[in-house]
């Protein structure tokens, strides 16, 4: 049934959310490559009730689970949505970034695509604050109060606002924690997972066959490497989204942490 000399990764097509309006069919999933999962000696004995067997030393997964999988997390996130709750969007993978940083903004949410800060949910309280001290110096640039320091220590602050940028900027309209947690690559992003674990946090994301299914609230079974994979379910999950989208502070509205 299927075909697997190597780990696909499929083409460059990024599906719009505007052609999708509704979960894809088997036949979509399997052009898109969201079938192939990682050679057979990588893999994670518990996502075995998800594979559909091995092709040519790749797994394969059942894409009637990985459609089941993809409806439930749709499902839940849109009630999140409907609601008004913060979903957190995390990816640093490479192929996914654009896809994720364009959904979080559309959607009004927040989202981490350059690093992750280890301590940003279990260290919360102390982020916070840092967070305040990025925003104040953002603004301070933004209202030419940075004129009263020295040009040698504009030049300093200017260099932080940049590192606090690439850090910071992603979850600077966060309040508080997140109420979910989105991840791309559970592997990549395992810091992320088991801070989201360690708070009880709900975690939704891709599970690829090598990946720890128990860490996750739901999850969808498929391939988080190929590019057309990564743009049919991730455009999926926009377009649902957006259609259960209740009104939101403008995005460009700024948050001043207390």
């Amino acid at each position: 049934m299927f075909a697997a000399s190597s780990r696909a990764t499929g083409g460059h097509r990024r599906y719009s959310p505007r052609l999708i309006r509704m979960i894809p069919s088997e036949k979509q999933l399997l052009e898109c490559a969201c079938h192939f999962g990682h050679r057979r000696e990588k893999w994670n004995p518990k996502m075995a009730a998800y594979l559909y067997g091995v092709r040519r030393g790749i797994h394969i997964f059942d894409l009637t689970k990985t459609r089941e999988g993809l409806q439930l997390v749709c499902d839940h996130l849109k009630k999140l949505q409907t609601e008004g709750k913060t979903i957190l969007f995390v990816t640093t993978k490479q192929q996914s970034i654009t896809m994720v940083e364009g959904m979080a903004k559309k959607l009004g949410q927040p989202m981490v695509t350059k690093k992750w800060i280890a301590g940003l949910l279990t260290n919360w309280s102390t982020l916070k604050r840092r967070l305040k001290y990025y925003l104040d110096l953002q603004r301070s640039f933004q209202t030419g109060e940075i004129e009263k320091y020295t040009k040698k220590e504009q030049t300093s602050l200017r260099k932080k606002l940049a590192k606090l940028d690439i850090a910071l900027a992603g979850v600077s309209k966060m309040h508080g924690l997140p109420d979910a947690v989105f991840v791309v690559d559970a592997i990549r992003d395992r810091v992320a997972v088991l801070e989201a674990a360690k708070l009880k946090i709900p975690l939704f994301g891709i599970c690829d066959s090598n990946a720890d299914p128990d860490l996750f609230t739901v999850f969808i079974p498929a391939n988080d490497d190929a590019v057309k994979s990564l743009s049919l379910i991730l455009s999926t999950i926009e377009s649902e989204l957006l259609e259960s989208s209740p009104k939101k502070t403008p995005a460009g509205e700024e948050l001043v942490v207390v």
